[in-house]
């Protein structure tokens, strides 16, 4: 279903200048909008910050609207873009304080405490050492545990190209591995 005249005439206003006419635009979406996000995010709060920052999004973006596009879901990827961006970020924040609570050495063994430093000093510079679409890729793929294609999806990119820069990071993580942490080697 293509996009209706009514809005066709309405995103037009918008990009002509008419910011007023956005709200119309929008307003038959809202609720579900805001129905859709309520089921990704479980949380009403953050269903409303989703659907919030989704339009604030598809107002900049505006332009780049392919109208042979239903508008509706078009939003609807927005939205649902803007609460997997935010489910992501949530985990990796609760990853980073289990990491740094993990790093934290136990009263009893401080020499467990300071291999996990180690492992960890070694493992960041590991991936600082990877291109930025080599991490990018190896952290969806590897950390997030997306698949190929949500990841190729995300980074806007071909499932070809996830494969490529996934094989080269994971061998440079590797070969990394290997010279800065060699007591981790399986089979030593």
């Amino acid at each position: 279903m293509r996009m209706n005249e009514t809005e066709k005439e309405l995103v037009d206003m918008v990009l002509a200048g008419r910011t007023e006419a956005f709200e119309p635009l929008v307003a038959p979406h809202r609720g579900p909008l805001l129905a859709l996000a309520s089921r990704l995010t479980k949380d009403r709060q953050e269903a409303l910050e989703v659907v919030q920052e989704a339009l604030l999004r598809a107002y900049r973006s505006l332009a780049r609207y392919d109208p042979a596009r239903p508008f509706r879901n078009w939003l609807y990827q927005i939205a649902a873009n803007e609460a997997r961006d935010r489910y992501r970020k949530k985990v990796r924040e609760r990853a980073s304080f289990e990491e740094a609570a993990a790093m934290a050495p136990a009263a009893d063994d401080p020499e467990a405490g300071q291999d996990r430093r180690e492992i960890a000093e070694g493992v960041r510079r590991a991936m600082a050492a990877l291109s930025p679409r080599e991490r990018e890729v190896f952290v969806l793929r590897d950390l997030e545990e997306l698949d190929i294609r949500e990841t190729s999806r995300v980074l806007g990119c071909s499932p070809v190209s996830v494969r490529v820069h996934l094989s080269a990071a994971r061998r440079k993580m590797r070969a990394a591995i290997r010279r800065d942490l060699p007591h981790l080697e399986v089979g030593r």
